[in-house]
């Protein structure tokens, strides 16, 4: 059935959101049949707010929903932009004097809760029919389709090809329980209006993939007027709350259908927010379809014609900005490629991908290392070509929205702007804290939770560190950023004020991390810069209760290295020496070493994450052993059970050697190293020791340095090779200081007077000298065998 048919007054446009030729479709069907109602595909709960949502804007702008109750958590945006056809249908429907309604659910609804966009196209529900279409005309995949079909084509049976298209792929395509709910519902809102209508015309706006099902709800073949029964007339959500009746009818079924409420635990509530032509491109995670917002603006402004020369000669301007040479011939052949493409793929002139292509064939002279991002969907892979990233770039545009400002927002930005008002934070200057001094200490929790709600205007380069020595300042830099506004708006879903919104939010990560000790370690530390004792408490104890069952040696160090930097130095913070910290300190130790007796690998490589983890065991051991009681002898008993476990990898029984040396119980290290002399384990052995006992190394007896010394004058050239990653792994845990000292060693056991510090500056790459020496090696031995080479080659 066409939309030009328009059975019993009631027109059915199937749109792909964000498409200029749906669009174009739009404004002349409302200029046509100039109706009495425009249905959009929208959020029902904003028909009140319809003046403020048309108010003088700058787009592109979106409606953005939060919804916080006891079992969930959604946000939710829908985006308009100039050529959004929903948004021409309500803009040319106001000026013929049609009534506006939007007529889905509202974003927060549970039919609509896996999507953060709700004008997100329906790919996956008819990804097999795309495919075959794609197939058969030789195009890529459904941007370069659409396009094929539509935007680069004649606007003459326009409607018409819309139908049959979303006929086709929706007639494979069974809709879910959410998109049944929430068809039934937009159904009754066309019933509604068809009756209020009497006989004058009404048009409907709606993804394609829900025209074929509204128009099989509301007309029947004859025109007739159906009611909701049947498979789209029932659903989860048709009864409750939510105002309908078990048939998806209701009794307000003569008048507009009620509107959803949220249930009364629950906080919701719509804003309109600032948008960017960033955040609507597909190429940066955008989830609708379209891809090059700043592309489709041209092509709604000036034709796909214009808009093609337009993409040649922006694409050409960003490379040159970047120092990227781009001659008058580049763009000459670009377009002459492009022209010859366009009339390759039956195209009247040259559309987005036709461009594309003959500028990576006129400006990429080397080898691609991955499909060109235009030819998949998705985002932009990393290590993209730098020429395409730009390509990429230039199609997106900077194109920033902005309110109106007498916009209503919600009390989240007046809170931020008062708070920031109140501590003095200049949102253009640089701050530089002392977290001595109470005001500093207060502006410090403010940044932070802003930090935490994901809130531009600052980035702290200065500051406490997870695990590193107290500092007692901060420094924190201006971070202007285009969408503060949006970002401020969408942080109001989880409260009214600063501390209510970081309240929620903590809350919601500590739920979302369930068993992540690592992550939850980080969020321990944030909650104590952030000044949220409370949340710290929780924090905690879902640590704690993690903790027993961690397997992940690694993250429950960093976990065990965040309590004890806040157990032993932030006093500031207010986390000094409380119990519950030591507690987890407690835990964290006992099972730390139970999962250090388990590993089993002999010939595994040195792991710094498990290296770390024992490091932050020996420091809870020695600075809150006493005062919490921890077992010394017992991780003293543990690090020699280690220590002689043939079983055990090199870098953990180093590591266990080391952590005995440095709680006192000194052993006979050099002994043991000659004991672990191989060139495939050495240098992961001194690895883990020099982790645990790098002090004791460089200050204590220097027989063990003599005994490596030896061990690797010992070596041929071939084991040293072999050796040399792992050893520089392993001399790498010491600071510049402490390696001078080793220098200092080794000069005095060789002679010679030249500055220490000469010896760890090479002109070559240690791996290329010993590289280099093995291949000496190889030669001298080949000569020898052949009687070509007699002594020494010194």
């Amino acid at each position: 059935m066409s939309a030009t048919e328009a059975p019993g007054g009631v027109t059915f446009l199937g749109v792909r959101h964000h498409s200029p030729a749906c669009a174009r479709l739009v404004a002349a069907t409302v200029a046509r049949l100039r109706p009495a109602y425009v249905l959009v595909e929208g959020p029902a709960d904003l028909n009140g707010r319809m003046d403020e949502l048309l108010g003088d804007h700058e787009l592109p702008i979106a409606v953005f929903t939060a919804h916080r109750d006891g079992t969930r958590r959604h946000a939710s945006w829908s985006p308009f932009c100039a050529y959004s056809p929903e948004w021409v249908a309500l803009t040319a429907g106001r000026e013929v004097g049609a009534q506006l309604r939007f007529i889905d659910l509202p974003a927060w609804h549970p039919a609509l809760s896996d999507r953060a966009n709700r004008y997100a196209d329906a790919d996956q529900r008819y990804a097999e029919a795309v495919r075959r279409l794609c197939a058969t005309l030789a195009v890529d995949n459904v941007d370069a389709l659409w396009d094929h079909l539509f935007e680069i084509g004649p606007d003459d049976g326009l409607a018409e090809r819309l139908d049959m298209y979303f006929d086709v792929l929706r007639g494979e395509s069974a809709a879910g329980a959410d998109d049944t709910a929430r068809e039934a519902y937009m159904a009754r809102w066309v019933r509604a209006a068809r009756r209020r209508a009497a006989g004058r015309p009404v048009l409907v706006v709606t993804g394609g993939f829900h025209r074929p099902a509204l128009v099989r709800l509301t007309v029947g073949p004859d025109g007739a007027d159906r009611h909701g029964t049947g498979p789209y007339g029932t659903g989860p959500y048709g009864t409750g709350p939510y105002g309908t009746g078990p048939d998806g009818t209701g009794p307000e079924e003569d008048d507009w259908p009620e509107v959803p409420a949220p249930a009364p635990d629950a906080v919701a509530g719509s804003y309109l927010v600032p948008y960017s032509f960033r955040r609507l491109d597909a190429f940066v995670g955008y989830q609708s379809g379209m891809p090059s917002p700043a592309y489709y603006q041209r092509v709604w402004e000036d034709g796909p014609r214009r808009a093609a020369e337009a993409l040649t000669e922006a694409v050409a301007a960003r490379l040159r900005a970047r120092r990227q040479p781009v001659s008058t011939a580049d763009l000459i052949a670009a377009r002459s490629m492009a022209g010859g493409l366009a009339r390759l793929r039956g195209h009247a002139h040259p559309g987005r991908v036709d461009v594309l292509d003959g500028l990576v064939s006129a400006l990429v002279t080397d080898a691609l290392d991955q499909p060109l991002p235009w030819a998949t969907r998705g985002m932009l892979a990393p290590g993209a070509h730098p020429v395409v990233v730009e390509m990429v770039a230039a199609l997106s545009g900077d194109r920033v929205g902005r309110l109106h400002p007498d916009t209503p927002l919600p009390p989240l930005v007046h809170d931020v702007d008062a708070e920031l008002e109140r501590h003095r934070i200049d949102p253009h200057e640089a701050a530089e804290l002392d977290l001595t001094v109470a005001g500093d200490l207060a502006r410090s929790r403010l940044l932070h939770r802003l930090r935490l709600l994901d809130v531009p205007g600052h980035v702290r380069e200065r500051g406490p560190r997870v695990g590193a020595d107290a500092l007692l300042t901060e420094r924190w830099s201006p971070a202007p950023s285009a969408d503060r506004l949006a970002r401020v708006i969408e942080a109001g879903g989880y409260g009214p004020t600063v501390l209510d919104a970081v309240t929620a939010r903590i809350e919601e990560r500590v739920t979302l991390l369930g068993a992540d000790v690592d992550a939850l370690a980080t969020t321990l530390f944030d909650t104590a810069l952030a000044g949220l004792p409370e949340h710290s408490t929780r924090t905690l104890t879902a640590i704690a209760r993690a903790t027993g069952a961690v397997t992940d040696l690694r993250a429950l160090g960093r976990a065990l290295a965040v309590a004890l930097a806040l157990w032993r130095h932030d006093g500031l913070l207010g986390s000094a020496g409380t119990a519950p910290l030591g507690a987890l300190i407690t835990a964290a130790v006992r099972r730390a070493l139970w999962l250090v007796e388990g590993v089993r690998a002999t010939a595994a490589a040195a792991d710094p994450g498990r290296l770390t983890a024992l490091v932050a065991v020996r420091d809870a051991v020695r600075h809150a052993g006493p005062a919490l009681g921890l077992d010394r002898d017992g991780a003293l008993a543990v690090a020699g059970r280690v220590a002689a476990d043939p079983a055990a990898p090199p870098d953990l029984r180093g590591a266990a050697l080391g952590l005995a040396w440095s709680l006192g119980d000194v052993p006979d290290a050099a002994r043991a190293v000659r004991a672990v002399a191989a060139p495939d384990t050495l240098g992961d052995w001194l690895s883990g020791l020099f982790a645990l006992a790098r002090e004791e190394v460089v200050s204590g007896d220097a027989a063990l340095l003599t005994v490596v010394d030896e061990l690797l004058a010992a070596m041929g050239a071939h084991d040293f090779l072999v050796a040399l990653p792992a050893l520089r792994q392993a001399f790498g845990w010491f600071p510049p200081r402490e390696r001078a000292e080793v220098a200092r060693h080794v000069q005095a056991l060789h002679g010679g007077d030249a500055p220490p510090g000469d010896l760890l500056r090479l002109d070559a790459d240690p791996l290329l000298v010993a590289a280099a020496r093995a291949v000496e090696e190889r030669v001298d031995a080949v000569l020898t065998r052949e009687g070509l080479w007699e002594g020494d080659r010194t």
